[in-house]
């Protein structure tokens, strides 16, 4: 492994962990200062670890949300370690345990009561922290691995299975503790959509234009990593110094940019990369589940 390389892996690693701790802390502040107080129950695992929080606050048992919301997260790991690759599982675990000890040291504060007003900045919050940590191509825990295992073996989309999943956790919240508080938590749960969005465009297409020397070891590299339909031109011809190349052209999403990258400097670092955004896709394009 060259110099080059190994600086490279670093500052890509170092960034990470930075990302992770500021997602962190943004997930606490939005649980610890907005939610709990405001009685906003989220979805997913923080949602489940919330309701068992309060009942067992409610029968004299002191268990803090950061251990429950952990404990949650195991089951997870250990599914998303055979479903899901291994290096981005270990990165998950050090978000999840990053955001259990934030969770546990920012105080509880109270700056205002008001459900709608919690749950629109909590909502705020966490869906910033998570557009963040997902845009660094990191996952934040939860049942990610829950319903992309569900999804193969249902052929549902994945949005589905998260509405039926989140609808199921806000209902059980309105039952134990009081209807209201379950529409002001469907309220956060969209808020915290719509901001992830709008800072991590997940589904936005591309188009990728790869002129190579070594088609032979980038396309198969592609076709197993990305899935993705490949338009081949060959025998172009270099203008500068007549050499011919080989002109690939593939529709990916901005999801699926970190994967490219990786594998374009594996395979052929040379090759020359052009990505096109802003397209429009008039056909048929499946969202895969590359994670």
């Amino acid at each position: 492994m060259t110099h080059f390389k190994k600086r490279e892996i670093w500052q890509d690693m170092v960034t990470k962990l930075t990302v992770i701790l500021i997602y962190a802390f943004l997930y606490s502040l939005a649980l610890n200062i907005f939610w709990q107080p405001g009685n906003i129950y989220a979805g997913g695992l923080t949602g489940i670890a919330q309701i068992l929080a309060t009942v067992f606050a409610k029968n004299q048992i002191a268990l803090p949300i950061s251990i429950i919301y952990y404990l949650l997260n195991v089951p997870m790991f250990i599914l998303a370690w055979f479903k899901i690759n291994r290096k981005f599982v270990l990165y998950t675990i050090l978000c999840v345990s990053a955001a259990s000890f934030a969770i546990h040291i920012v105080p509880s504060t109270t700056l205002t009561t008001d459900p709608i007003i919690c749950a629109i900045f909590g909502g705020a919050i966490n869906g910033f922290s998570l557009g963040l940590a997902l845009k660094y191509g990191l996952s934040t825990g939860g049942m990610d691995a829950l319903i992309i295992t569900i999804r193969q073996m249902t052929g549902r989309s994945i949005g589905v299975i998260s509405i039926i999943l989140n609808g199921i956790i806000v209902l059980i919240a309105g039952y134990l503790f009081g209807w209201p508080y379950a529409f002001y938590s469907v309220l956060s749960i969209f808020v915290s959509g719509k901001v992830t969005d709008l800072v991590y465009v997940k589904h936005k297409k591309v188009q990728v234009t790869i002129i190579t020397q070594k088609p032979n070891e980038v396309i198969p590299a592609l076709q197993e990593k990305l899935s993705r339909g490949i338009t081949i031109i060959p025998h172009a011809l270099g203008a500068y110094n007549q050499e011919t190349q080989t002109i690939l052209i593939l529709i990916i999403t901005t999801y699926e940019m970190e994967i490219l990258d990786q594998i374009m400097k594996e395979v052929d670092p040379k090759a020359f990369v052009s990505v096109t955004q802003d397209i429009k896709i008039l056909s048929q394009f499946e969202e895969l589940d590359i994670v």
